[in-house]
Formats: C-alpha cells, structure tokens, sequence
C-alpha cells in the first residue's frame, strides 16, 4: 500500500508541483490551501507525512503543528518556509515539526527528504518489533518501551514527538557516554543538517522540560561543556 501524504500550501503552484512530483514517487497525495484544512484534513485522513507551509491563510504552520501535537497527532511534519530565519526554524521544531526546508528548494529535494523521513520511521518500527516483548529501559524516574515507541515519567506517559523519542532512546541506549552533536544529528536525523545543531539543542531543552525538576540544574540529561550531552543515573542527592 502506497504512503499517504497531505501537501498544505496556499500557493498552487507550489501545491501543484509538489503533488505531482510526490505522485511521480509513487505517493497518494492530498493538498489543503489554508491551515484550517490542512488541520482537519490531517485529523481526518491520518496521512503517513505531512509536508507543511509555515505562512498560510486562516491558520499558519506552526499553529497547525501546535494543535496537531495537542491532539496527540504523531504523524511526522515536513516544515516548509520561505524564511530563511533561524527562529522560525527553531520555533517549528520546538512545537512538533520533524525537519524542516527552506524555499526555494527543488521538487527532487523534497521527494528525497520525504523519503528519510518514512525510511526512518519506518527502520524504527521495524527494529522495535523484532525487540524482546518485555524489553524495558529504568533510568531513575524514566522508563521506556521501545516495542511500543512510549516513554513514562515518574508513571505518567510522556507526550513525545518521533523525533524526541527517537533521540532520548538513543541516549538511554548509551547511558553514560558523552555524545556529540554531531553524533547526535547522525545517528537520530541520518543525514547531514550542514552543522546545523541547533537542533539537537532544541530537542535536549524539549526533553529536559519535560523529565528535569530544575531545567537549569538538569539530573538527566546533562551538558558536558565543549563536548555535548550525556543522560545518566540521577545521583541520590540530587
């Protein structure tokens, strides 16, 4: 069965190309050209990905993406954005997008990011159903379940984007190893974000906000100065 994708651009000739282009890869492809439908579409359709203009009419990007992650909505989102604004970018990923392009871009381009994205996800999903049924990660008041792609917090499930979980399983499976950021972007976005890791550090403050007391004095995850992050046991008089 073919993935389904959502395209919600207001601009048709950019949601023409896009959707034809995506077609042409072999995806059934539905467009929105406001935000409003772009969101009821995505609550109604359940596409596989989500390929999300920033400045739309009625509801722009990031509010779509906010209230999608509200409602518990998963599905991974493709940002795009004519800004080459590194707030814009930031804000998108802190509220729930996966990744994100800067337009101009060529259709190529975007087949060839929507693809990682499935790829991944669908790698993921792959290597937690061949993972042992009772398989469970304690990390003091953390607990994951990789085979069920959940994460809890002193019992109480943790809303969190693919990507967050992805990067705090990754950390959990290296418990006491300083990673890179570098590392970081390899092993969890599996392509190269040009040394962008910003990103990496918007999605370490979105985990630490939520399983850190005090953000500012982390017993998790913790900053090694010059380095990167390391999560850790949380010491007993901490």
């Amino acid at each position: 069965m073919n993935k389904r994708l959502l395209v919600v651009d207001d601009e048709q000739s950019i949601s023409t190309l896009l959707q034809y282009n995506l077609q042409q890869a072999g995806f059934e492809v539905s467009t929105a050209m406001d935000g409003e439908e772009g969101y009821n579409k995505a609550l109604e359709e359940n596409p596989d990905l989500i390929v999300l203009d920033l400045m739309l009419p009625k509801m722009d990007g990031i509010e779509v993406c906010k209230k999608l992650r509200q409602q518990k909505v998963m599905t991974p989102i493709l940002m795009l954005t004519a800004k080459d604004d590194e707030f814009d970018k930031v804000l998108g990923l802190e509220l729930g997008a996966d990744d994100y392009m800067t337009k101009p871009f060529s259709p190529r381009e975007v087949v060839a990011r929507v693809k990682a994205i499935l790829r991944r996800s669908q790698i993921s999903n792959q290597a937690n159903q061949e993972e042992e049924d009772g398989e469970r990660i304690f990390i003091g008041d953390l607990k994951i379940l990789p085979e069920h792609y959940e994460a809890y917090f002193q019992q109480e499930q943790l809303e969190l984007t693919p990507k967050e979980f992805e990067l705090l399983l990754y950390l959990s499976k290296h418990k006491g190893r300083v990673l890179t950021r570098d590392q970081l972007l390899s092993a969890v976005w599996n392509y190269d974000f040009a040394g962008d890791t910003r990103i990496v550090d918007v999605h370490i403050s979105h985990l630490r906000e939520k399983i850190e007391s005090n953000t500012r004095k982390p017993i998790y995850i913790k900053t090694i100065r010059g380095l990167g992050y390391k999560l850790e046991e949380p010491k007993v008089d901490e």
